[in-house]
């Protein structure tokens, strides 16, 4: 396990109003608009996987990025193998991905866009196959992996949000992607309602989903879910190009 820290400046656009017009109406609302150039600085620190044959000449790996849950945030690395995938690889098991596990900082939420600058930064400097790039996380990550994969739809061969929630009324945006939700019937933490109501969703577009329901499970539906080669599996069979 490696600990990276990527700094990385990019520009935005902030933009409120309606019209470039600066003319007022007094008495009367008027159309405004604001523009300003900032700039973001992205720190992350996460775990790194590499196959054991990743030396492999002119072979490219496909790519697991994997978000954890609200517990694992901070800046001490080894909370993030505490679940999921990270902590089946500090455990001994080998995985044919380069898999991506950062660590959200302490009392914050998943940055998406620092995500997305991520996932461009390991692209560049790894040997992965763009087509099978592949993306899970747990409960606040399972959040995450919803909201990572509404707004880059099309970076992503398959998605498996695990105890999360996302936006219904976007569904339409990822019906092409292939996504296997999975949630216990139990959970107090998270309402299954919430995964439920994505799954809905995306049957009604037309969606590429399939949701597994765990009834005698709580809050813990990823334990069960990452040790099943199950999952993998099916993640490996997808590519963007199906």
């Amino acid at each position: 396990m490696l600990k990276r820290i990527i700094l990385i400046m990019i520009s935005l656009s902030v933009i409120t109003g309606c019209s470039s017009t600066s003319q007022f109406n007094l008495g009367k609302q008027s159309c405004q608009n604001f523009k300003k150039k900032i700039t973001k600085s992205i720190d992350v620190d996460y775990l790194l996987y590499l196959p054991k044959d990743y030396e492999k000449e002119n072979k490219k790996f496909p790519l697991m990025l994997f978000l954890h849950g609200a517990g694992e945030r901070g800046n001490d690395l080894q909370k993030v193998a505490i679940h999921g995938p990270a902590k089946l690889i500090k455990n001994g098991k080998e995985f044919p991905f380069i898999i991506i596990s950062p660590q959200c900082p302490e009392n914050q939420w998943w940055d998406i866009d620092a995500l997305d600058v991520l996932l461009n930064n390991i692209v560049k400097e790894y040997k992965v196959d763009e087509d099978r790039i592949y993306l899970t996380g747990l409960s606040m990550g399972g959040y995450g992996t919803w909201a990572l994969a509404l707004k880059y739809p099309h970076r992503f061969a398959a998605i498996a949000p695990i105890c999360g929630a996302g936006n219904p009324v976007l569904a339409q945006t990822i019906r092409h992607l292939p996504t296997w939700v999975f949630h216990g019937a139990k959970d107090q933490v998270v309402p299954i309602k919430h995964s439920q109501d994505m799954v809905d969703a995306l049957k009604e577009v037309g969606g590429n989903v399939q949701f597994t329901n765990y009834p005698d499970a709580g809050h813990d539906s990823w334990t069960e879910t990452y040790n099943n080669p199950e999952l993998y599996e099916w993640f490996l069979k997808q590519r963007k190009n199906n």
